[in-house]
């Protein structure tokens, strides 16, 4: 399998982490874009704007061989090209500016041409805002690429499995961003009922 991921500027990195290690984990092949302001948010909350170097700070050495890192300026690489065949792409999280210029068509760096790619030829796109609360603006935005294919995963996470850490309530949302790629996971079982 094959995954394109996105981390941008807005807080809660640890999701775009949480979801890389676990593609990772599960043997994809994952083609990874950081934005700008997404290096100085990982800098921020991660302590590293190094993906690498978190991964080997949280005992991820070993899935590496399988990450791709893509400059976000960079449109000369295969996430640009709708001829590089993917399973799906995930923004997360994905910031309102991200969200805005999706919606509005504007591919001004990777990240937005490989999801607005992703929409064109019909592959997954997920999109996680981590933004509270919404406006109008916010609103629209997210509906219109819903209405273009998109599926809109909030940053909401799940309390019905008794979470103990951060990481375990993280992993609530990760979980479905997996689930709408089609990647196998073992996070979370799906619920049985009370």
């Amino acid at each position: 399998m094959r995954f394109v991921l996105a981390i941008t500027g807005a807080s809660g990195v640890i999701y775009g982490i949480r979801t890389l290690e676990n593609l990772l984990l599960s043997g994809a092949e994952v083609h990874l874009v950081i934005s700008d302001a997404g290096h100085s948010v990982l800098a921020h909350e991660m302590g590293s704007a190094d993906p690498c170097a978190i991964l080997t700070k949280r005992n991820r050495t070993s899935e590496k061989q399988n990450l791709h890192l893509h400059d976000s300026h960079n449109f000369f690489t295969p996430p640009a090209s709708g001829s590089f065949s993917h399973d799906g792409m995930a923004i997360v999280p994905c910031a309102m500016r991200s969200i805005g210029n999706l919606a509005a068509g504007i591919g001004d760096n990777l990240i937005h041409r490989a999801a607005d790619v992703s929409l064109k030829e019909k592959r997954p796109l997920i999109l996680v805002p981590r933004e509270a609360p919404f406006h109008a603006i916010h609103l629209n935005n997210l509906l219109t690429l819903q209405r273009a294919g998109a599926t809109i995963i909030p940053a909401s996470p799940a309390f019905y499995h008794f979470p103990k850490d951060i990481e375990t309530l993280v992993d609530s949302v990760v979980a479905r961003v997996l689930d709408h790629l089609g990647c196998p996971h073992s996070l979370m079982p799906p619920w049985q009922g009370a």
